[in-house]
């Protein structure tokens, strides 16, 4: 079975690179994980009309996947600070 992974990594990857361009804009980092949330979501309900293999066919799940993907890419950011010795203070 082919669940459509390689075009949730997509949306991953594109809202990871959406939070790394608002990161070096200089806009609080605080509100990177809803722009990549958001983001994530755009992309889901766009990727459910030009991907084959999305794994979703109506707008509510479409848009869910798209935004778990898009939060991922704020997990994937921190996973890689913390395992890189870069941890930051949360507040």
């Amino acid at each position: 079975m082919d669940f459509g992974i390689a075009s949730v990594a997509a949306i991953t990857v594109i809202a990871y690179i959406a939070g790394q361009i608002v990161k070096a804009t200089g806009l609080d980092n605080k509100w990177i994980p809803i722009i990549c949330g958001v983001a994530g979501g755009a992309l889901g309900v766009v990727g459910m009309f030009i991907m084959p293999d999305f794994p979703a066919t109506d707008y509510i799940t479409a848009a869910a996947v798209g935004i778990v993907s898009g939060l991922a890419a704020t997990g994937v950011n921190q996973a890689v600070k913390q395992l890189s010795g870069n941890e930051t203070e949360v507040k």
